[in-house]
């Protein structure tokens, strides 16, 4: 049992309610309130006290929406985010490919953007022809293969490869992911897990909605975590191949180990803005398409249908509009109490976001995507500029939603999404802030909706997401009150210390 005085601890956001006392044992919160009555109880227990200096304590951030393995590998890959040129990518290839001795040369973040043009297979050849590499675009929705990779995975011409350029989108790209995992064994994804959580930590985050979980990463984790080797929660939201086997089984929503738990089905149903993939209802206003889903209506259909009779809480990827289209009327033929959830929700329409409340739709949303598509208006043309990211439009209408990353699509680090949330690219100059200042949040409702908001899409809201009497001990110690500064410094705010379960693990 621990005491902790002398804090400005936060126990929740919305409302704002502060102590400088919190007494934890067996893992949960039996007090919150002042100094005093704190070190009362400690002593009365025999329990340790813990002077937290008037240091600030905030919940532990919940990122609702993760891709862990790939968080863990891509601290190992080639990051690409910085590079400006085709030259620049080039040079950071050559440095990168002449340090590692991988199978597969491995690399992210490039964004033809900031390039100038889409990167080429024969850029790649140029710097390397005796190893296979696959480097994704930023949004991991398209990738560029060289002429070995090509020939390894044996693509074919068809509507996601453009063989000639070595380009590969969407399900093709997803073909080609497969290749590449059957190279990994268990072993390889626990130690890409464990890097990732530990680094989700050290950023401040107690618990995460792991998505698109497939069969090694399952493994991996139920190992992980009988082990006793997982710092943090992870919710898992499993591809749909893992759905016979849960129905073999009889596994519900729920069923896992100490700090594992399966909560859902993640299902991709478009792409993205930055590969012109996401599904729109009209054309790009920057190119003569609208996009395409990634599944059809009828394959999505019986997906969630076999999901809802396990009591899966399904969690259905949706950039385009034309996208969120076909998963309401699903949502609406299979109506349920599981709070299905949309995940990203880039483009709402009004009619879309009445349809959500009247169907109790949930969100994860990333507003870090703000920052990184700068080029959204572009995409979307000034007419639809305002269906952009509508966080603030969504909590006016009673749509719940919570905070993620996408990462490793996006930094970790929350505050990064904190600071998108409250300013919109303002202080970058983008576009996009003139048409949507109206949907900038407050800190209040940012940080609410990163940590009660992310438990609550995730149906945990009673022992996580706030410092509540009875609730898990998930807390972080941060060096700025996020209350009490700037909001150009939210994204300065550094984890000096994080707890799980009342247990300091960073």
């Amino acid at each position: 049992m621990r005491a902790y005085i002398n804090g400005k601890i936060y126990i929740s956001f919305q409302p704002v309610k502060i102590v400088n006392g919190l007494v934890v044992a067996n893992e949960r919160i039996i007090y919150t309130g002042n100094c005093e009555k704190a070190m009362k109880i400690a002593r009365e227990l025999q329990g340790e006290i813990i002077d937290l200096k008037g240091r600030t304590v905030l919940p532990g951030f919940i990122d609702s929406h993760i891709h862990l393995t790939a968080l863990g590998q891509s601290l190992q890959m080639l990051n690409l985010k910085e590079a400006k040129n085709i030259e620049e990518l080039k040079k950071r290839l050559k440095e990168y490919s002449a340090k590692v001795e991988t199978s597969w040369i491995l690399g992210f973040g490039w964004d033809q953007e900031k390039l100038g043009r889409y990167p080429t297979r024969k850029d790649i050849d140029e710097i390397i022809q005796n190893k296979p590499v696959l480097l994704y675009r930023t949004c991991f929705h398209v990738a560029v293969l060289n002429t070995k990779a090509i020939e390894i995975t044996k693509l074919n011409e068809e509507e996601d490869v453009d063989l000639e350029k070595g380009i590969v989108r969407e399900n093709a790209l997803e073909k080609v992911r497969k290749i590449v995992n059957k190279t990994l064994s268990v072993e390889d994804h626990k130690h890409f897990i464990e890097k990732g959580v530990k680094f989700a930590l050290s950023q401040g985050i107690t618990s995460i909605g792991f998505v698109s979980v497939n069969e090694k990463s399952l493994k991996a984790l139920i190992e992980l975590d009988s082990e006793g080797k997982l710092p943090i929660r992870v919710f898992l939201y499993l591809n749909p191949s893992l759905l016979k086997t849960m129905k073999k089984l009889g596994l519900k929503r729920g069923t896992g180990g100490k700090k594992v738990k399966i909560m859902g089905i993640k299902v991709l149903a478009d792409g993205s803005l930055g590969a012109r993939t996401a599904w729109l209802s009209k054309p790009y206003a920057d190119a003569p398409t609208d996009g395409h889903p990634n599944i059809s209506e009828e394959e999505l259909r019986k997906i969630v249908k076999e999901a809802h009779a396990l009591g899966l809480q399904m969690a259905i990827h949706a950039i385009g509009d034309k996208a969120t289209d076909m998963i309401l009327r699903i949502y609406e033929e299979f109506k349920s109490d599981l709070r299905p959830r949309i995940e990203h929700a880039s483009i709402l329409r009004e009619d879309q976001m009445k349809k959500m409340r009247e169907l109790g739709v949930v969100t994860s949303v990333q507003p870090r995507f703000i920052i990184s598509d700068w080029w959204a208006v572009k995409r979307l043309g000034k007419e639809r500029a305002g269906w952009i990211y509508p966080f603030k439009k969504m909590l006016k209408r009673g749509i719940p939603i919570g905070f993620g990353t996408d990462s490793p699509i996006e930094p970790i680090n929350p505050w990064e999404s904190v600071y998108a949330a409250v300013t919109r690219g303002k202080f970058e100059g983008i576009e996009t802030y003139e048409y949507t200042k109206e949907e900038c949040l407050s800190v209040e409702e940012a940080m609410k909706a990163y940590t009660y908001g992310s438990a609550y899409i995730m149906h945990v809201e009673n022992e996580f997401g706030s410092l509540e009497n009875g609730k898990f001990a998930d807390f972080i110690v941060v060096d700025k009150d996020p209350f009490e500064v700037n909001e150009k410094e939210l994204k300065s705010i550094n984890v000096l210390e994080a707890y799980v379960g009342g247990l300091k693990y960073y």
